[in-house]
């Protein structure tokens, strides 16, 4: 039985995908900061191994990774996925404690866990693994006041190149998916209205959680010889492809 990590897993996105993987019949970590929302992303589910930790804690991921590779016997996926973002303002109207927010969890985050998980996958036997990046549709275009998220975004891509040429001795795979308007909790005001380039608020197109979390498991499923670096998957409809 094949095994992954999935940070940000108590709702959205990495709740969806942890279940998705569950149904499939992999081994799953949840990994994030409220046990009690991690035990509902879990519920009825064996093959689940709940792991409440802040990723911005080195010692606690490295505890909580080294936990599920005790369990397991080995690690075969990431998807780091965990994230935030805070209200939109122009860049002069953002805190710097919430720029260094966005960064640490967003970011810091993110190579804590991808560290973590590359460290055990280069010492199994056998050798190697994969780790999937949540990079967002933010990793290509900004919205209007998100100075902090999209440059945490913007971040990822070069996290992810760096990730899959550091692998490549170890048969360790790394690529990134690229997300817009997945109909989750934090994603539901775009049905209501979000501010657009010209400075407009329009409603905007979202699509179902689910083709995200099919997609990384795809990406998961792959044999180790073969990698998606790079996929967008986005409602058809949304305003990101064109001008203004």
């Amino acid at each position: 039985m094949q095994s992954i990590i999935v940070t940000g897993a108590g709702s959205g996105i990495g709740r969806a995908t942890a279940r998705a993987f569950l149904a499939a019949g992999w081994q799953v970590g949840l990994v994030g900061r409220r046990e009690a929302q991690l035990a509902e992303s879990a519920a009825g589910h064996a093959a689940a191994l709940i792991l409440p930790c802040d990723v911005t804690d080195e010692a606690a991921v490295d505890a909580a990774f080294g936990r599920a590779a005790g369990v397991w016997g080995r690690l075969d996926a990431l998807f780091n996925n965990a994230g935030v973002n805070v209200p939109g303002a122009p860049i002069d109207e953002i805190p710097v404690a919430d720029w260094r927010h966005v960064i640490e969890v967003n970011l810091t985050g993110a190579f804590v866990a991808a560290r973590a998980a590359f460290r055990i996958m280069r010492a199994q036997d056998p050798q190697g693994g994969r780790i999937i990046n949540n990079g967002s549709i933010s990793a290509h275009a900004p919205r209007w006041g998100s100075t902090p998220y999209t440059a945490s975004k913007h971040a990822i891509t070069g996290l992810t190149k760096s990730i899959a040429l550091d692998g490549r001795p170890f048969s360790i795979a790394c690529g990134q998916i690229d997300i817009g308007n997945a109909l989750t909790d934090m994603a539901a005001k775009m049905t209501k209205g979000v501010p657009q380039a010209d400075g407009s608020i329009a409603i905007e197109p979202v699509m179902d959680v689910a083709h995200v979390a099919s997609s990384v498991l795809h990406m998961a499923s792959l044999p180790l010889d073969a990698n998606v670096q790079f996929i967008t998957v986005m409602a058809t409809n949304m305003p990101f492809v064109g001008r203004g």
